[in-house]
């Protein structure tokens, strides 16, 4: 693709023009005179995270009962308990399957946090322990408990999205925008095998445009549309969902779009290559019966352009189109759930002028499809298992078509990946008893079969690419991983008001089709591969093998008796990895310009590596908590929060991780009264001087932000404003990689942050 003056692109947004149908159709029903009916205003609370609470605990006997007062049922919050447990003491089809410290964001935290930003993986830096790789503005890669990008698995409505791209511009939350999300869950430490396979981090499950349905046979419609502005990069956009539903049958609508310029720093630099367009749309038709319930969704994703600060390109073209389908139903013998679907994405690698100018296209196709099944029986009144299958595949081809005229990127085809081709098949078993009211396990295994294969490849020339295409081709490129997985849960609830859990688990990440398939060591080549916004040049490495993370965690927790005014959970983790993928400078080459003696021993440029397995090892803690410090009608309620997270990542032989956040925290309060919700909230990272010293990361030093933020809802209008980085704070993105851009591509420039924002959005439901 040649260089691409963004605006420029107008003409693709037809492409998705026909989305935008259910939106205006639902919209026009809603604004239809309808039957009488009560409507509430909804209030959107400050952005909150909570972690998992235990279940109320049952009754003994009248006895027992008398010593201790019975649990109150908690308040409607931001993040919504799980379903409590019967009476008795019988297992749940949810249970405590979910970690304590499982955090989870509603649907009002998400359309909050969307005040400041379009990033849906911004989210993740609220939870303890969660971090985000910089990238493009909404186009982050989320990071947990010190390893990110493919080591945390992301599920946006069951999908699961392997990399399709060479810079994973198009991660899996960069397909839906932060007010699209009707429910978001963390697993942060140990999880049951039941969540999932094939990571080592913790997984993130995203559930869009969920399903409403009426109270009665009546017909109900509601439609809600938002606009929003954000000095810092001129950002402005909408969001909109809308609903037609009765008692069985719903049809929901959520979508939303996003212009935005480079933002500037706290001095007024232009952080350049910052500017993106997106928009997301999703429709879902669900209907319900006695005993099931069948969900289908389709939608897409257009993003005529997204800049890249620390990358070498920018994104010029991406397009995702979908369709997903889920059955959930009930039996006499125990639940079953469901799910199958397909999605394909389109994208195009160029450079966006001015601040990138060339002619160099790099094309990508890829389709992701898969299913899962999952059964869930009550074997007794204690005892429940749950057994599941899935299988995920993906497809990719990753080509660069000549550029008329170079001599070095010229005659043909570059294939950087040709039929690259990664399947998954995972059946897991796990058995979840209820000892007693006081002692809880949860125990599973796992076992994944991951196949791996690619065609031959080419260069653009035999000149200059012949000799590593050749070698290549001539691999035994095919390579199948028996992954074996296993967790183990004990919970331990002495009373009413705390909670101890402790897990244990191992769980297997398989290599992705870059890792292992990418294969020139050409300059040019190797800095075209990598996700990590560093600058160095990467090549692929076919021998590795999968990577095993051991994990122990101990989580404390401890609440008042409604789960009301008061909350502290604490939990220390550490993690072994064996054979853990990271990377060593490439191996010297005669007469290599990028495999060369220098680049061995380079400590102040960009440097030039190859994937490849290491062991190592992760210890951290995370610590949230929250106290009501007041509760009355005069002065209404107000919340006093905090998050700290620590973490320290190396490998066996001394070289620090990369992109290991530093120590960091949150302190905000929350305060409601009426139809009115005001929140301030301080920022706090520490210095970052852990660095990858094989990568030559970029150290910075700490900072704090203040944030601030005000809402009125008024009948079925509502008003936010805050700001962001409320005194202007310069400072540098501890994990926001290299700026490559404005400096002229030199080495040693971290990516400033954000300067002060004026933010603000109006919201109207009908």
């Amino acid at each position: 693709m040649r260089s691409v003056p963004c605006p420029r692109r107008r003409g693709r947004l037809m492409l998705t023009t026909a989305l935008l149908s259910p939106t205006l159709a639902l919209a026009t029903v809603a604004a239809m005179p309808q039957p009488a009916r009560a409507q509430t205003a909804t209030v959107v609370p400050p952005v909150t995270v909570e972690t998992e609470k235990p279940k109320p605990r049952p009754q003994r006997s009248r006895a027992a009962t008398s010593r201790r007062a019975a649990p109150a049922t908690p308040v409607p919050a931001a993040v919504a308990p799980s379903p409590a447990g019967p009476a008795g003491g019988a297992a749940t089809a949810s249970g405590p399957s979910v970690p304590v410290n499982t955090a989870t964001i509603s649907a009002a935290g998400a359309f909050s946090r969307a005040l400041g930003t379009s990033d849906t993986a911004s989210l993740i830096d609220l939870i303890p322990g969660g971090a985000t790789w910089g990238a493009g503005g909404v186009s982050s890669l989320p990071a947990i408990n010190g390893q990110g990008a493919d080591r945390v698995q992301v599920a946006v409505n069951g999908m699961l999205l392997g990399p399709a791209c060479p810079n994973e511009m198009n991660p899996p939350l960069s397909f839906v925008n932060p007010a699209q999300i009707s429910n978001l869950k963390a697993y942060v430490g140990v999880s049951p095998v039941s969540v999932g396979g094939d990571y080592t981090a913790g997984k993130v499950v995203v559930e869009t445009a969920a399903p409403q349905f009426a109270p009665t046979s009546a017909l109900v419609t509601s439609a809600t549309v938002s606009g929003f502005y954000r000095s810092i990069n001129n950002s402005y956009g909408a969001d909109a969902n809308a609903s037609i539903a009765n008692a069985d049958t719903a049809v929901t609508y959520a979508g939303g779009w996003v212009k935005a310029s480079d933002y500037k720093a706290a001095d007024g630099t232009k952080v350049k290559s910052t500017l993106y367009e997106m928009q997301n749309h999703a429709l879902t038709i669900a209907k319900r019966t006695l005993d099931s319930q069948y969900t289908v969704q389709i939608g897409g994703q257009f993003i005529p352009y997204q800049g890249y600060v620390n990358q070498w390109m920018d994104m010029v073209y991406n397009r995702g189109l979908f369709a997903n389908g889920k059955y959930e139903g009930r039996f006499d013998w125990g639940n079953l759930e469901a799910t199958a679907f397909v999605h394909q994405t389109r994208h195009t690698m160029g450079f966006i002028e001015p601040d990138k100018t060339g002619n160099m296209p790099m094309d990508t196709r890829s389709l992701d499809t898969g299913y899962s099944v999952k059964a869930i029986i009550p074997v007794s009144q204690q005892d429940l298992l749950r057994v599941g299958n899935e299988l995920n595949y993906n497809h990719l081809d990753d080509w660069w078509d000549p550029v008329p005229g170079s001599m070095m990127m010229s005659p043909n085809v570059f294939w950087n990946i040709n039929d690259g081709r990664r399947a998954r098949v995972g059946t897991f078993v796990e058995w979840e008893r209820r000892w007693s009211r006081d002692w809880t396990t949860v125990i599973g295994l796992r076992n994944d079969i991951v196949a791996m294969n690619t065609g031959p490849v080419q260069g653009y020339n035999m000149m200059m690419y012949g000799a590593d295409a050749t070698a290549f081709n001539k691999l035994d490129r095919g390579r199948t991983d028996v992954n074996i997985d296993g967790s183990a849960l004990l919970r331990y609830t002495p009373d009413d008001w705390s909670v101890y859990e402790v897990g244990v688990a191992r769980k297997t990440r398989s290599p992705n089709l870059y890792e292992r398939y990418t294969w020139s060591t050409n300059m040019m080549a190797m800095s075209m591969i990598g996700w990590f916004g560093d600058g160095n040049g990467y090549v692929g490495n076919v021998d590795l093998v999968p990577e095993k993370a051991h994990t122990a965690s101990f989580t404390l927790g401890w609440h008042d008796l409604a789960n009301k005014v008061w909350e502290v959970k604490v939990t220390p983790y550490y993690t072994y990895v064996q054979d853990y993928i990271d990377v060593d400078r490439c191996p010297v080459k005669a007469g290599s310009m990028t495999c060369s003696a220098m680049n061995q021993t380079t400590t102040n440029n960009f440097v030039y590596l190859q994937f490849a397995n290491h062991d190592a090892w992760l210890a951290g803690v995370n610590l949230a908590g929250k106290v009501a410090v007041w509760d009355d009608l005069a002065y209404g309620r107000g919340v006093l929060r905090g998050t700290l997270g620590y973490v320290r990542g190396q490998r066996t032989d001394g070289i620090n991780l990369y992109h290991v956040m530093p120590i960091n925290g949150r302190i905000g309060l929350d305060h409601t009264l009426g139809g009115w919700t005001n929140s301030v909230e301080v920022q706090l990272v520490g210095t970052k001087n852990e660095v990858s010293e094989v990568r030559n990361e970029l150290t910075t030093p700490g900072y704090a932000l203040v944030n601030i933020r005000t809402g009125y809802q008024w009948k079925n209008v509502r008003i936010d404003a805050g700001i962001d980085n409320l005194f202007n704070k310069y400072y540098w993105l501890p994990l926001g990689g290299a700026n490559l851009v404005n400096y002229d591509g030199a080495w040693g420039y971290s990516v400033l942050g954000p300067g002060r924002s004026f933010n603000s959005r109006l919201t109207v439901t009908f």
